[in-house]
Formats: C-alpha cells, structure tokens, sequence
C-alpha cells in the first residue's frame, strides 16, 4: 500500500517536513511495509521553499538585507533553470530585527537582492512567494535592488520604505537588469486585492505589520502617489494592474510583479502541488494525508491542505487530514474531500502542550492511521468520516 504524506508547517511547531517525517515514524511502526513518500507541500508562502527542497530543488543561501536594512541570511531554491523565492525570507515578519514591525520603513530590497541571484544563475523562470511580508512599499524596494530608481521633486533618492513613497515625483525603469526581459515570472498568491482601496494592501494588510489607523491612511496616500508615478513611467501595464486580483499581496509586491515584471499569478498550492511533482504522483497512491497547524473556515480557500485535498479527490485518492486542532464539523470536512480529521487536541486539550509537543503526538496519530490501515481496506477507508 502507498501512502502519500503530503502537509503543511504546524505553524510555531514544526516545519512539513518534520510533520511529514513524523507521521511516517508512526505509520512504519506499525506496519514496516508501507511504501511511504514524503511530500511536504506549502502554499506559496512560508515554507515553500522547505516543500520544493524536500522535492529536489537546490537551497542557495544569500545574505541580503532584511526589513529594515540589516543583514540576513535568506534561502531560495533552484532547479534547472528555475528558481523559488520565499518572500518572507528576505522580507517577512519572522526576519524583522529584533521582531519589531517597521510599517512605514520596511522594504522589499531583499527579495529584489534574492531575485538577482537567480538571474546570476541563469534562471529564466522565478517564482515569487509572497506571504508572509513586513511590508508596504509596493514592491519598490524589490525593483530598487534591480536597479530602478525613485527620486523626489528635488532629485533626490527616495529612503526604503512604503511611507516614502508619498514623495515619489519621478520613477526610471530605464536601469533595471536587462535579463529580467527573458524572465517568466509567477507570483504565487492566493491574496486577491488590489493595490489600493478599502480592500487594499494597506488598509487590510498595514496593520497585521504593526500599522497604526494614521500609517494606514499615510500608506494609502503613498501608494496612490506611486500607482500615478509608475502609470506615467510604464503606461497602460502600470493602469491594468492596478485592480488586478493580487496586486495588493503583500504590501503591493504583487502589483510590482504585475505591472512592472509581467508576472502571472497562480494560486500558491496549484504552484507548490507542480513544483513538487505532487499532481502527479497523487493518482499513484492508496491514500493521501495531509494537513496544517490550524483547519478552520480560512483552510477552506486556498491552503494547502484543501489544494492537497482537491487534487486527491479529482483522481480518485481518499485523503484524510492531521491537524494541530480543528474548527470544522465533520460534515464540513466531509464536504471538502477529507476522509478523516485526526487533531492534535483529540490527544490532549492543552494546546500549548500540543504545540511543544507536536512531534511525539503526530508520530502517535500516524500509528493510529497505520493500525486503522491495517484493519481496513482502501474502500472501507475512502468511506469513513
């Protein structure tokens, strides 16, 4: 019997590889013969590049600037002539000096430093992860680092940040790398705001960075500045893209994909389930198991775990899920594809216990699978809930 272990991070916990690795534990001591492939997933966001490394991507490790300017030590992973880029390796919250948000002065200089690695090794498609950001600046910061500039009315080279961006008089594209012409780029994202608005990058995304009402209102105002600067330097791209679905991920980095690097958006899992191969290996298996920290109502559209799900249950695979805790009634799950929901909270209420102790309970539930698996046959569990 094959069995597919495909999940996500348990966020604070483990990283999918080691929800993976640990879910095999418990399976193999049960039943020693199952033939067992491990294939961490993520959905574009952080983690991704531990699912395609995990797959047979390259990691490549680059010192960039962070933030809000200090140096750190950010991954991306290439195969062949393609290359993945985490965002928020270079320019997430989890790298903000000494954790502490910067709404108005982080900028994305890091990603465009990690995109211009890509290019020295000759990627001519890169993927650009973008959850998990610190920031607000529209992606200028990343076109920055490959060479445009942004200046103020008195010529002057605008500081990092989203908040500098509402003196922005004057953007020249004329000195971006010439390689990124022969470059197709995808912006993985399941965001679909635009830039500006009610709905935007700043007034949905600028808080959960530490912005207050009044730097929401200050980076609304900058980023309506630049979306007028850049229409006047790039023309009718800069205007198609500025409602574009995805265009305000993570902090407008995607608008700066669109407009300016012709990206295509595609849902994060859709790329993470091709990068890895999983979409085609899943048609392959008796049974597939996947799963996050947290299975709750935001699972349902677009995580991992539901991309997981949607493409088992398109070939015919039964899925079951493993979680840190859920939300969900088991009718809904049963509605979304799964099987089975196993909760780490099943074993032990204390959520605090199950975060620091993960490892051990996913271990003990992939034996609880296994010994279900040996007393079942693939019908029998296709159909359980």
């Amino acid at each position: 019997m094959r069995v597919i272990l495909a999940p996500d991070k348990f966020k604070g916990s483990v990283s999918a590889p080691e929800a993976a690795r640990f879910l095999a534990e418990g399976l193999r001591s049960v039943d020693p013969g199952l033939d067992i492939v491990l294939m961490p997933v993520a959905d574009g966001g952080e983690g991704t590049i531990d699912a395609v490394t995990a797959s047979g991507f390259t990691r490549v490790v680059e010192r960039v600037q962070g933030p809000t300017g200090e140096s750190v030590q950010a991954d991306f992973a290439v195969r062949g002539t393609v290359a993945v880029i985490e965002m928020a390796a270079a320019s997430g919250l989890a790298v903000l000096h000494n954790g502490t948000p910067s709404p108005l002065l982080a900028s994305t200089y890091g990603t465009g430093q990690l995109v211009k690695a890509a290019l020295d090794r000759g990627c001519t498609e890169i993927v650009l992860g973008v959850g998990g950001s610190a920031t607000t600046d529209g992606g200028a910061g990343m076109l920055a680092a490959l060479g445009a500039t942004f200046k103020d009315s008195a010529g002057r080279h605008l500081p990092p940040g989203g908040g500098a961006l509402a003196t922005v008089t004057n953007i020249e594209l004329g000195g971006l790398d010439r390689r990124l012409g022969g470059v197709q780029f995808t912006l993985a994202s399941d965001v679909d705001n635009p830039l500006l608005g009610p709905d935007g990058a700043a007034a949905v995304f600028a808080p959960q960075k530490g912005a207050s009402e009044a730097h929401v209102a200050h980076l609304e105002t900058a980023l309506e500045r630049y979306f007028r600067v850049m229409a006047n330097a790039l023309g009718t791209a800069a205007v198609d893209a500025i409602d574009a679905p995805g265009s305000g991920a993570a902090g407008g980095t995607g608008y700066a994909a669109l407009a300016v690097l012709s990206a295509k958006r595609r849902p994060g899992i859709d790329v993470v389930l091709e990068l890895t191969g999983l979409a085609d290996k899943i048609g392959t298996a008796d049974l597939v198991i996947t799963g996050e920290g947290s299975l709750d109502e935001q699972s349902l559209f677009g995580k991992a775990p539901m991309g997981v799900a949607t493409a088992a249950r398109a070939a015919g695979i039964p899925v079951v899920a493993v979680c840190g805790r859920t939300t969900l009634t088991p009718e809904v799950l049963h509605g979304a594809g799964f099987a089975h929901c196993y909760a780490l909270t099943d074993l032990n209420a204390d959520t605090e216990h199950c975060m620091k102790n993960a490892g051990a309970l996913l271990t003990q539930i992939g034996a609880t699978i296994g010994a279900r698996l040996a007393t079942r046959g693939k019908e029998e569990e296709n159909s359980y809930v």
